[in-house]
């Protein structure tokens, strides 16, 4: 059976905000869609309800509103505010990779997975029906708008997340879910929210198994929860599924259907301009020391990107795909630096007395940091394929598309085909069918090691 067929709605339901009341919405779903992203530190989803004006009964609403015996709609009856949880738990029929059954999406095992309401849009009342849209997020999402971040923290900024994770936000990373930072830094929290805490973290970690690797991690929300994440071990994961593009799919006869791509785009116009702006091939930063008033060697704030420190999910030979600089000169855009910034040294700031120990050395992080997020946009790509419920935003999977030719060629085109990483992806579930969109993201093009 392919999971392109419809899913099953073992439950959506919503709880009033007191929670004496609740309305079933599975038959009254058109649509239902659920979204992972790598960069975003929660989950959404999206609700389309088409409801009948007597959908919810005198006893499921208060006493004040018993005395009619009028039946009432969800929107009114409930009644929806906003804030609402919301218990989800949909069947995804087709089979995974390996042959078993998929996990499907299940929020309703644990309250604390529970979703919550952020806003009612779409809203639409007529005489015998309404529709609305109900946009969910995670209740981590509702709790990082509700406190902030104040003490101080010290030690490895992977342990720092850890341990917002659990003090503010309530929750915690599970097993396998955080790549060990190698470098420490101390700071306080200012009074700000842990989301922004945690992404302004994650721009200076430099992970632990990298050694000469570079700086740069992700912090994201999963159906597995939250996931601190170095992009260089990301890369280094084995891929979890492989879909095939061909007229008379490979997947129809080796395995079944559901790993089929039925439609996909490829994004390769590349923006040059903006991506020398941005210091995507070289970088410098330019560090101020405030006990000296100088600023520090020129060269030890310069980055490059290097083929022998970069892991990568395609090509290996990264500087060979760089135009030269003129035609005079034998020298590539990534040997000289296009964008300069400046800073000041973080000196004694977190120390008791006067201290000349530096909270970190910027140098490790910084330039390699935007190096890394920019250059993992080298190739992008669109596709839709049969609901798979198994897949997770930042996992890595393999696509296989044909080579162009005329002659009948099994060949695949080694440009395009390879590993990706999931950048975000959506379940789309309705009436007439499941699938699952997604974005996909590689820092160079074609096989690796090619």
């Amino acid at each position: 059976m392919s999971a392109a067929n419809p899913a099953t709605y073992e439950q959506i339901t919503i709880e009033s905000n007191d929670q004496e009341r609740t309305a079933d919405l599975r038959m009254g779903t058109v649509a239902f869609d659920y979204y992972e992203d790598i960069f975003s530190p929660t989950i959404t989803a999206r609700v389309r309800v088409v409801n009948t004006g007597d959908s919810m009964s005198p006893k499921d609403v208060t006493d004040s509103k018993k005395t009619d015996g009028e039946k009432q709609s969800i929107y009114n009856g409930l009644p929806l505010r906003g804030g609402e949880r919301v218990i989800v738990k949909i069947l995804d029929k087709g089979n995974s990779y390996d042959g078993g059954e998929k996990d499907g999406i299940d929020f309703a095992s644990d309250v604390k997975k529970y979703m919550y309401v952020s806003s009612i849009t779409d809203v639409i009342s007529e005489t015998q029906r309404e529709t609305f849209l109900l946009n969910l997020v995670s209740r981590e999402a509702i709790t990082n708008e509700t406190t902030r971040v104040f003490r101080k923290y010290t030690g490895p900024i992977s342990e720092s997340v850890r341990n917002i994770v659990g003090e503010t936000l309530v929750s915690k990373f599970e097993d396998g879910s955080v790549n060990t930072s190698s470098n420490k830094y101390s700071f306080i929290g200012n009074n700000r929210k842990p989301f922004s805490v945690i992404t302004w973290l994650a721009s200076k970690a430099v992970p632990e198994s990298s050694g000469d690797g570079t700086a740069g991690f992700l912090f994201y929300q999963t159906q597995d929860g939250f996931q601190f994440r170095s992009i260089d071990d990301m890369i280094q994961q084995d891929s979890v599924a492989t879909y095939v593009y061909t007229e008379v799919t490979k997947s129809s006869i080796e395995r079944n259907n559901d790993y089929r791509i039925l439609k996909y785009s490829v994004d390769k116009n590349q923006d040059l301009l903006k991506k020398l702006r941005l210091g995507t091939y070289s970088s410098q930063r330019m560090f101020f020391n405030p006990n000296t008033f100088t600023f520090t060697n020129p060269e030890k704030g310069k980055f490059k990107l290097q083929d022998d420190k970069i892991k990568n999910l395609g090509k290996k030979k990264v500087k060979s795909e760089l135009p030269k600089i003129s035609d005079e000169s034998e020298r590539t855009l990534d040997d000289l630096p296009t964008r300069i910034l400046s800073g000041v040294i973080d000196i004694g700031t977190m120390d008791q007395g006067v201290s000349q120990e530096e909270n970190a050395d910027p140098s490790k992080y910084q330039a390699q940091a935007i190096m890394r997020y920019n250059v993992l946009f080298t190739q992008t790509l669109s596709m839709t394929v049969p609901c798979n419920t198994d897949l997770r935003a930042g996992n890595i999977i393999t696509c296989e598309f044909p080579k162009i030719s005329r002659k009948d060629s099994a060949e695949l085109d080694p440009d395009t085909s390879g590993k990706y990483i999931i950048k975000e992806l959506c379940h789309h579930f309705d009436p007439d069918g499941s699938y699952t969109s997604m974005k996909l993201i590689r820092d160079t093009f074609g096989f690796y090691g090619s």
